[in-house]
């Protein structure tokens, strides 16, 4: 028996598809660098002097150039911090700034912000995990931050042993919430914090799969194969 055949119409649609599944993400992510490229070069380009401008010389703008402005001044920044004259000039003006009563608050909190996320020794967003939530029966991802500290860590000590964690909200996940949860109600996953997000953009469309993983949950070589036995029947 000879099977179906689709139709004209089907197969052209199933080509626009595969292309759009084939371009999209490329074009996506092409757009974003570009445009990213673009902020730079607006925000850094009107403060290079015109004689060290190549636009000034060429008949059409350079992209990128303010960008690899920026990275050569921020590297010669961080190198001048590094040293003596350049810790006491930094600390003069984080004194300055203390004083002043709205900007030393803004100030202090970006700083930690940036030094807690760029601190490569540091573990922030190492672990994915789920949680009950908004109730019970219901379950999130969330990233796991860090034990609790401060005066949080200090109000909830009787009550909890609890974690830090970041409940992300779909398909955007740099909004979401701070959720202060016991340890015994986060279960932890052994999908990486880059899977755990894409689950969160893609709205659960994307997943990573579990089989890929079962190595790192598994140490019986006969035990794993059964699971995956099971998992292909």
């Amino acid at each position: 028996m000879v099977g179906h055949r689709p139709g004209a119409a089907t197969r052209l649609r199933n080509y626009f598809l595969t292309g759009l599944v084939i371009t999209g993400p490329i074009g996506i992510t092409l757009w974003l660098t570009w445009t990213f490229i673009k902020w730079v070069d607006g925000w850094v380009k009107p403060f290079v002097p015109k004689v060290y401008n190549p636009d000034t010389y060429l008949p059409f703008p350079v992209p990128g150039f303010g960008l690899i402005v920026a990275f050569f001044v921020l590297t010669i920044v961080g190198f001048l911090a590094a040293n003596f004259l350049g810790r006491s000039l930094i600390s003069f003006g984080e004194n300055l700034v203390g004083r002043m009563p709205l900007v030393r608050n803004i100030y202090s909190g970006l700083k930690q912000i940036f030094e807690t996320v760029l601190d490569e020794r540091g573990n922030t967003f190492t672990k994915a995990a789920l949680v009950e939530y908004p109730r019970r029966g219901l379950w999130a991802i969330v990233f796991i931050s860090t034990d609790t500290k401060g005066e949080v860590e200090k109000r909830l000590k009787n009550k909890a042993d609890t974690v830090s964690v970041f409940l992300p909200t779909t398909p955007n996940p740099t909004s979401g919430f701070l959720l202060f949860v016991p340890k015994e109600d986060v279960v932890e996953l052994k999908m990486s914090v880059e899977d755990a997000a894409k689950l969160v953009i893609s709205a659960g469309l994307v997943s990573p799969s579990y089989p890929e993983i079962l190595e790192d949950v598994v140490e019986d070589p006969e035990k794993l194969e059964t699971i995956r036995q099971r998992e292909k029947a």
